[in-house]
């Protein structure tokens, strides 16, 4: 549809890229939270707060600007059919000459892999059906861990938030994931489509594909114990609690994310790093400036909703993150100049995100006010300094 639209492939991977790890932070339902579950849990735990975990993350979801404009401007950029930098250029080249991606780059080849070899049999609900069953396997896990949980402590008396809240979301999402594989299987061995030994192959192969990402979580974790061993935190707090506004933790914590993020490819990996360090590092801060957590969470869920949305930031941005790697391929364009094209936009959004958002919501601005005026600059931005293709067309 895009190519008969000669809509470059530059713009088609950064639409792809940009609706896929934006709306995966921010949705409650999906792998990401029970990972991020998980950490807030431990570094809640290490300075023995009694808040509740999915409680904080749920809170942090309107403090995470990022993820929120990132796909607000997708919208504002098809919207408004304007573009500008190197995102500009390639749409002018598609438009006036039908050259989809840069014949000086070489384009991404997804024809070598064996899975799109059998075309002709597939069916849009061989797809569909497996990310069926995960979505609505998710929700009946959560509802049923939540409610035997509760059960398991006396309580009878309860609603779907505390279901939610007492849930067990890694089980959930685990089961969830297996019941879908399984259903893959069963409908391309029942369909002929595979015969069980190439779906066990296939299914084999998809596993495989997630063992460098595990590998690099098993080391981030590993360097999140060495951190915790050596009181990195504690040393930190020597250092700025004099000099530090607490204020100005989250904004600080999302350019560190940041930096890491873009350096190693791996938002996950990132927020394993960070988030055992930064959450001591608020509570005692806090303490030292008669802040309570308890009374105005603002900075706390500011500085966790920090380590979320930086660490997509610069994973977006990175030239080595499997995101933006799969969108390049996936988009038949070139790796280069996907990132490019994409890096001008996703710099605009995240600098509009640190001053509006990060630092404003920390000096008191509600996230209700600053979202909107989150929307309208970026809306300024796109207005003024982007060109529309189809003037430069005429």
């Amino acid at each position: 549809i895009t190519d008969r639209l000669r809509i470059s492939r530059e713009k088609l991977a950064y639409l792809v890229d940009s609706t896929s790890a934006p709306v995966a932070s921010i949705f409650i339902i999906s792998s990401w939270i029970g990972f991020e579950l998980g950490l807030i849990a431990t570094g809640l735990r290490s300075v023995n707060s009694d808040i509740n975990s999915y409680e904080l993350l749920l809170q942090t979801i309107p403090y995470r600007f990022y993820p929120i404009a990132a796909l607000f401007f997708v919208f504002l950029v098809a919207y408004t059919q304007r573009d500008f930098g190197p995102m500009y250029k390639a749409e002018v080249r598609a438009r006036t000459t039908g050259k989809l991606f840069d014949n000086k780059s070489i384009e991404s080849n997804l024809d070598d892999d064996s899975l799109f070899n059998n075309s002709d049999k597939a069916k849009w609900y061989n797809g569909a059906v497996p990310i069926l069953v995960i979505l609505f396997g998710t929700i009946a896990g959560l509802i049923y861990t939540g409610i035997l949980n509760l059960t398991n402590k006396g309580i009878t008396d309860f609603g779907l938030r505390e279901i939610i809240i007492n849930s067990d979301s890694f089980l959930a999402l685990m089961w969830a994931g297996f019941a879908a594989s399984v259903t893959a299987v069963i409908m391309s061995v029942g369909q002929k489509i595979l015969s069980l030994n190439e779906a066990i192959n296939a299914w084999t192969k998809g596993v495989q594909s997630m063992l460098f990402a595990c590998i690099i979580l098993a080391f981030a974790w590993a360097i999140s114990d060495v951190t915790e061993i050596l009181k990195t935190a504690d040393y930190l707090i020597s250092i700025l609690s004099d000099s530090l506004d607490p204020r100005l933790l989250p904004v600080l914590v999302f350019l560190v994310c940041a930096a890491v993020s873009f350096s190693t490819g791996t938002s996950w990996g990132t927020m394993a790093i960070v988030m055992p360090i930064v959450i001591p590092l608020s509570f005692k801060m806090a303490e030292l400036h008669g802040l309570n957590f308890s009374t105005d969470p603002t900075i706390l869920a500011g500085v966790v909703s920090s380590v979320l949305a930086g660490s997509v930031f610069g994973d977006h941005c990175s030239p080595i993150a499997d995101t933006t790697i799969l969108s390049s391929m996936a988009s038949h364009c070139n790796h280069i100049d996907h990132v490019k094209t994409q890096l001008p936009y996703a710099i605009v959004v995240g600098v509009v995100c640190m001053i509006l958002g990060d630092l404003a919501t920390a000096y008191g601005l509600p996230t209700y006010i600053a979202i909107p005026l989150i929307f309208f600059a970026l809306y300024l931005i796109i207005r003024f300094f982007g060109k529309k293709v189809s003037e430069a067309v005429v």
